[in-house]
Formats: structure tokens, sequence, C-alpha cells
């Protein structure tokens, strides 16, 4: 028995899909980290994985706020891995997205990837209007994502880097002696007032 990192995993998988999909061809997968977090219950209702930009609309890494009379500076913490500065930070949340079905989880992945900026400033995509992380329709950024999975998983050499994938995390505990992944606490945004 071998010790499965889901961290490393989960790496391959975004370095194959952004070498792979035109529409994230922009992603630098050396400026995400990619990071697995626990959930306090179990189950698959609720957030399955989310995204923190590292930098403000515009790729900006300051912005003053302003409420009534008074304002701030918030400042975006650096991230530095491996001596590279991240833009972006993904958290899987274990053991509810590795408890997905497997298409699901590409789902997952591709909805986190696709907030990330077209620019890759470090911001996320944002669209027109109030709901600026979907767009005017949740149900058409999923349709869009789910699409953008069926185009991924029609392309060759697919399967090696999906394989883990496809087992929930119970099963994963009992084909491997052990399973690693990277923890990072949450960056947070420092106020100046």
């Amino acid at each position: 028995m071998t010790t499965l990192n889901l961290t490393l995993s989960l790496e391959k998988l975004v370095a194959d899909i952004v070498g792979k999909v035109e529409e994230l061809g922009h992603i630098d997968p050396s400026q995400v980290l990619l990071c697995v977090s626990s959930t306090r219950s179990g189950g698959v209702h609720g957030v399955y994985a989310k995204i923190h930009p590292l930098r403000f609309a515009g790729g900006a890494r300051s912005m003053e706020v302003k409420r009534g009379r008074r304002s701030a500076l918030l400042t975006m913490p650096t991230v530095v891995h491996r001596r590279i500065e991240m833009l972006y930070v993904i958290y899987f949340l274990a053991p509810r997205f590795f408890d997905l079905p497997k298409r699901e989880k590409l789902i997952t992945v591709f909805h986190e990837l696709y907030h990330i900026s077209p620019l890759f400033d470090g911001d996320i995509r944002r669209f027109p209007g109030r709901n600026f992380a979907h767009g005017s329709s949740r149900k058409r950024y999923n349709a869009l994502m789910n699409s953008l999975v069926e185009k991924y998983l029609s392309l060759p050499g697919c399967s090696e880097t999906t394989d883990f994938l496809g087992s929930d995390l119970e099963s994963l505990r009992s084909r491997y002696k052990a399973i690693v992944g990277r923890k990072f606490p949450v960056p947070k945004v420092r106020i100046q007032r």
C-alpha cells in the first residue's frame, strides 16, 4: 500500500486541464495554490470548493473602501509557495468534495478554475451586473462547466489524471496506507484604518 497525495493529484489534474482546454489556457498552474480543507459535516450538501483570489478588481494589491466618513485601506496578503508568488488559493473541502460522483468533482474543479480572470492577474472573472461572480444565470454558468467537462473528457489521456476522482474518500482510505493533502490557512486581507 502506498500514500495518496491529494494535492499532487489535483495539481496534475489542473495542469492537464489548463494545458488541454482552451477556455482555461490563460491559467499558470504554478501560481495557483491547491489545498485540502476539512468540513465540519459530512454529506454532499454544501460548498465543495472555494477560491480565494489574492488581488482586487483589475489585479490591484490594495483597495480603499469608504463607509460613511471613515475609510480603510485593504491590502491582500502575499502568499509565496516554492519561491513563487501565488495569485490564487483554491480549497477542496474534504470529505464533501471527494464524496461527489466523479463527474461532479470535475465540474467543481472547472467551476473554480473558470472563476480565474482571463487576464490571470489575481482577480476573479467578473461578469456584468450584480452577480459578477457567476453572471446573470447560475444555471447557464453550470451548463458551461458541464460542456467544458464534456470537452475535456473527450480528449485523449484524461483517464490517467482523473482516475483518483473515481472513488469516494472512504474507498481511497481502504486502497492507500495514508492520504495526505496540503493544508494552508485562509489568506486574510490586511485592514488599515
